[in-house]
């Protein structure tokens, strides 16, 4: 499971990739849990952490540009 320190260090592109591996893997156990064919009713609490942790980067990352593009255009009025 990503932690936050490793996930800081990974590329926008790497993030964007498990991010999507990690919805598909959802909506894999969220179809076996109805169908009832789930053994590890664990993993989708996880899974949904995973996201949820991967989307707070993605999005600390989006604000951090904003901050940014902000400041260089304060600098230059």
């Amino acid at each position: 499971m990503a932690r936050r320190k490793t996930l800081t260090d990974l590329g926008e592109t790497d993030l964007l990739e498990r991010l999507g591996e990690s919805k598909e893997e959802l909506f894999n156990l969220r179809f076996q849990l109805v169908t009832g064919q789930l053994e590890n009713h664990a993993r989708i609490g996880r899974v949904k952490k995973e996201v949820a942790r991967l989307l707070t980067e993605l999005r600390a990352r989006e604000i951090d540009a904003a901050e940014l593009a902000a400041a260089a255009e304060g600098v230059a009025h």
